[in-house]
């Protein structure tokens, strides 16, 4: 900081002598052009503020700039022109001084912190209002949640037949052979049924005005019954609840966060990030996220229990199925109770039940059937990467080095610079997004309607807008090869300066603490 200043000064002392040489021939208001300075905090240097300060050291009103130039342009001789540095250098030091002070922001709800050293990107962050920011932001929640009503009961209840026409449409024709009709509906079935249904019923956006079908105390839980009629899919949904509801949205963007991409992807060395980062995308339900997700759940029963880990076990390392095989999770996750409890029972009814009453007029159509529901399985776990992964992956979104407090200014700012929006508006365009095209908005409020985020998102976008926070909003395909960017390594996800976070709204999770004690152990 202070040999940057130097130089500064430096630099500018060159000006001065450069000026009272200038001012020889042809006066003072031509030597220092205000207009060619181009950075503002070398500004109080300018012609105009040499001259206040000349005046401003003769105790008179500041001068025009002709004035002050023909008081040390005329015929004196050099000495005048020496005089006229010494005298109005203290006031020049001064005003290099207040500069310098106006550097210093006022962020972060009121630390002192340097704009010095911050690359491009980031010269936003010492100007924001955190403050006024995170109020704003939770106002605007609060008052989402007082409207919600009958009306998004209602248009929750559309949204699920949307869905179950996919799946009358699909079941119907799945047995006439592999044909794009009855896998493409099926697809949206099974996706529609996770995205909307099961994730916006789970965050309990349809606690206060749904009927107790769709409340989140019990939607998908507790039986093998409940999981078939309310969401069914490769993930155990008290699993989910845990490694999404829980971690994944108040730990977004932290080593913590178990959907962290970056994170995930860094064991990957030489073409097996390539391989394994396209591979991804055809399999991650049933290969990663539903293994990933009942580690979890274990790991928060086991924190619950005081139960050490086995040696050399990471909690926050992902699992995938073929870790799981490998065992690299014996002690926290049984094989057999995986396979019995959370993938088994999917694969079987959906791939090989669902399909036989087609036994019944022919074997060729119960084969049909099953490799429709294979290929739509496959067409679903594309549509579900490319509309989740990169809400929270790419170039320009952010990485945090602690833990902040739920609901905090932090919180919120969080929730939109790590998260990153695709074309929002129309309930069909909505529908093939899966509603995660408000990632941000979900994010700031997970509980709150489908429809809720529809209504809440312009005036979010306006916020951020007002307070010169970035709002992330691209095509699909777009944060696709950002994410892709990023697991294969070739971009890396920005870092947030953890200088400029708000202390008020830092802490440590208690459940990192109890991990720490029991890998100890």
């Amino acid at each position: 900081f202070w040999s940057g200043s130097l130089l500064i000064m430096a630099w500018r002392l060159a000006w001065l002598l450069l000026a009272l040489r200038c001012s020889f021939a042809r006066g003072f208001s031509t030597a220092l052009p205000s207009s060619s300075i181009s950075d503002p905090a070398l500004r109080p240097l300018s012609r105009q503020a040499v001259a206040a300060a000349w005046s401003q050291r003769e105790g008179a009103q500041p001068m025009a700039v002709g004035s002050f130039a023909g008081s040390i342009g005329g015929s004196s001789g050099m000495s005048r022109h020496l005089a006229a540095l010494a005298m109005a250098l203290p006031a020049i030091l001064a005003s290099r001084r207040r500069a310098i002070r106006a550097i210093s922001r006022r962020a972060r709800g009121g630390q002192e912190v340097q704009s010095y050293g911050l690359p491009a990107t980031d010269r936003w962050i010492p100007d924001l209002d955190l403050e006024g920011f995170g109020k704003e932001v939770k106002q605007l929640g609060e008052r989402l949640k007082r409207e919600q009503g009958k009306e998004d009961s209602e248009h929750l209840q559309s949204m699920v037949m949307w869905s179950r026409a996919c799946a009358v449409l699909g079941l119907s024709t799945m047995w006439m052979g592999p044909n794009p009709v009855s896998v493409v509906a099926l697809a949206l079935w099974t996706h529609s049924a996770w995205t909307m249904v099961g994730h916006h019923v789970g965050h309990g956006g349809y606690n206060r005005d749904a009927s107790d079908d769709y409340n989140s105390r019990g939607f998908a839980l507790g039986s093998l019954y409940r999981r078939v009629v309310d969401w069914f899919d490769w993930m155990l949904p008290e699993a989910w609840n845990v490694e999404h509801n829980q971690l994944h949205h108040y730990r977004l963007g932290e080593d913590a966060d178990p959907d962290l991409l970056e994170r995930n992807s860094e064991t990957w060395t030489g073409t097996e990030r390539t391989v394994m980062s396209i591979v991804s995308i055809f399999l991650w339900k049933w290969g990663y996220y539903a293994s990933n997700t009942y580690k979890e759940m274990k790991v928060a029963e086991m924190q619950r229990s005081g139960k050490p880990f086995p040696p050399g076990f990471d909690p926050k390392a992902p699992l995938t199925l073929s870790e799981l095989l490998k065992g690299q999770a014996d002690g926290v996750v049984s094989k057999g109770d995986f396979f019995l409890n959370v993938i088994g029972p999917y694969a079987f009814v959906h791939f090989l039940l669902l399909p036989a009453p087609l036994l019944l007029l022919s074997p060729a159509f119960y084969l049909s059937g099953v490799v429709n529901l294979l290929l739509a399985d496959i067409l679903s776990n594309i549509h579900g990467y490319i509309v989740v992964v990169p809400n929270h992956a790419g170039s320009d979104l952010y990485r945090f080095s602690r833990g902040c407090k739920p609901k905090s200014p932090t919180f919120y700012l969080r929730a939109v610079v790590s998260s990153a929006n695709f074309p929002t508006g129309g309930d069909f365009n909505d529908f093939m997004h899966g509603w995660l095209n408000y990632q941000i908005e979900h994010h700031c409020w997970p509980d709150l309607s489908m429809l809720a985020y529809q209504r809440g998102q312009p005036e979010l976008e306006a916020i951020c807008k007002k307070y010169g926070v970035p709002y992330i909003q691209e095509n699909v395909f777009i944060r696709t090869a950002k994410a892709l960017s990023i697991s294969m390594g070739q971009s890396n996800m920005r870092v947030y300066p953890d200088q400029y976070e708000r202390e008020q709204d830092m802490m440590k999770w208690s459940s990192d603490v109890k991990q720490q004690e029991l890998m100890a152990a």
